[in-house]
């Protein structure tokens, strides 16, 4: 059985997208990726003090090999993503995926491709249940 890793918080969720888009990093090329992304600075101890406490919590691990520590995601960025939605379709949604996909659906401008993504994967969960 997978060991369960606790829910990453907004700023460490910032974090790990930032791991699992640019690979594993260095504290520096964290938080330059941070100060690009955010409107106010965040400081290098900042950026250090979330990823200790993220290895802390299994969340990344940090090879220690050489004097720059490189911290990489010890979570894959999908089950992530499948945790979450369950936590919000749960606690927001009473449950109801289609409530969810309804509201998402309704207050974004959806493009021709992602329609016609959206479409095909029903269609396979349909032919799945046939």
């Amino acid at each position: 059985m997978a060991k369960q890793h606790p829910r990453p918080t907004e700023s460490e969720l910032t974090i790990l997208q930032i791991l699992w888009s640019e690979g594993p990093s260095t504290v520096r090329e964290v938080n330059n990726v941070l100060n690009v992304q955010k409107e106010n600075e965040v400081g290098y101890t900042t950026t250090l003090k979330h990823l200790q406490i993220m290895a802390e919590k299994n969340l990344v691990s940090r090879d220690t090999s050489t004097r720059t520590h490189v911290y990489k995601p010890n979570i894959l960025e999908e089950d992530t993503q499948k945790n979450l939605v369950k936590g919000l379709i749960e606690k927001v949604f009473g449950g109801s995926a289609m409530d969810l996909v309804m509201q998402a659906l309704g207050n974004h401008n959806t493009s021709p491709e992602e329609l016609d993504k959206i479409k095909k994967l029903i269609q396979e969960l349909e032919n799945k249940k046939s």
